[in-house]
């Protein structure tokens, strides 16, 4: 796993709709390595890469470039930022983070107000989006206009950490999938592929579900981030997945029923390869597979996920393991599908 190249990834800015810097990354590092390398008019990244062999079913496989974030909404005359959330995020996750804005990453602090001044019916609530602002110290709506427009985008500003065998980072959901990729498209592929790196999955699925009818394929792996919820107070299923215990293979969400067969072939490898392999354990959440397995006439479609504590915050948290499982599984999962195995 290249551990750079996914710091990189993390670091960058690109809420839905704005997902160019991302963009550049990913083109940067693929070019010279597909025989096609294509942007759709919705900024995807469509991908073909030759491999050794013709294959029996045509794979697409897909993760998305976009990650939550905010849009300013409005300018106010004392110079602090209305915003919205694009995506969706827990309101725990939104107070007094420091976030970056726009272009020339403008620093600003979501503000809310403190403890001793709270009424009592207050306190101990966590305040809703509508209710903050975004403050980058500004005293008037004219001295903000000159650093922030009403439409910029804006991200958690998060530092990246990557110790102790987890990485913790912001937009893990979904650069580690597009890592996924890149190096795939990098190695040599036993069969000829198709490859998608989607734009605004985290509001609608709405990249693949153009690339998904651009492609046409047979059959789709989505690589993904889910969310694990395996902290103090989850108990039994409610854990979802566990960090730690191998790549994620889901047998339904909240928008897709996966593919049995594929399902039970990714369970196959992981136990001839032993590679660690776990399932969800609530039927909760949803990826781009809502999109893909619709397309046309229909598409076999997986998901294949690393496990992610604190996914869509500014301190998601993943292990080593688990990515290398995903890393390991998802290269002899397209083999055995490309096959028609």
């Amino acid at each position: 796993m290249d551990k750079g190249l996914l710091e990189r990834l993390c670091k960058a800015c690109g809420i839905s709709g704005d997902e160019k810097a991302v963009r550049d990354i990913i083109l940067s590092e693929i070019e010279g390595c597909a025989e096609e390398i294509k942007i759709d008019n919705m900024g995807n990244i469509l991908v073909f890469k030759r491999g050794k062999n013709r294959p029996r079913k045509k794979l697409l496989i897909a993760a998305h470039m976009d990650e939550v974030g905010f849009i300013i909404t409005d300018i106010r005359e004392d110079g602090t930022l209305k915003f919205d959330c694009v995506g969706g995020i827990n309101n725990e996750a939104v107070f007094a983070r420091q976030v970056l804005i726009g272009d020339k990453k403008i620093p600003g602090v979501v503000s809310c107000r403190p403890v001793h001044l709270l009424k009592a019916e207050e306190k101990g609530k966590c305040p809703d989006v509508d209710s903050l602002v975004i403050d980058i110290g500004a005293d008037t709506r004219e001295e903000a206009e000159k650093y922030v427009r009403i439409g910029d985008s804006a991200v958690f500003d998060a530092v990246y950490e990557d110790s102790c065998g987890r990485i913790i980072s912001k937009a893990v959901d979904d650069r580690f999938g597009c890592l996924v990729l890149i190096e795939m498209i990098k190695n040599e592929l036993p069969f000829d592929m198709h490859f998608a790196f989607c734009v605004q999955e985290e509001v609608g699925l709405r990249g693949s579900t153009c690339a998904a009818y651009t492609i046409a394929p047979d059959s789709s792996i989505v690589i993904e981030a889910t969310t694990a919820a395996d902290i103090p107070g989850s108990e039994n299923e409610n854990k979802v997945c566990l960090v730690g215990g191998g790549a994620v293979v889901s047998f339904m969400d909240r928008s897709t029923i996966y593919d049995r067969e594929y399902y039970d072939m990714a369970f196959d490898i992981a136990g001839r390869e032993n590679i660690p392999v776990q399932t969800k354990t609530k039927i909760a959440g949803g990826n781009d597979a809502g999109a893909i397995h619709r397309s046309r006439s229909g598409v076999r479609t997986i998901a294949v996920s690393v496990p992610c504590r604190y996914i869509h915050s500014c301190s998601s948290l993943v292990s080593h393991i688990d990515a290398e499982a995903v890393m390991k599984l998802v290269p002899m999962l397209a083999e055995r599908i490309a096959a028609g195995d």
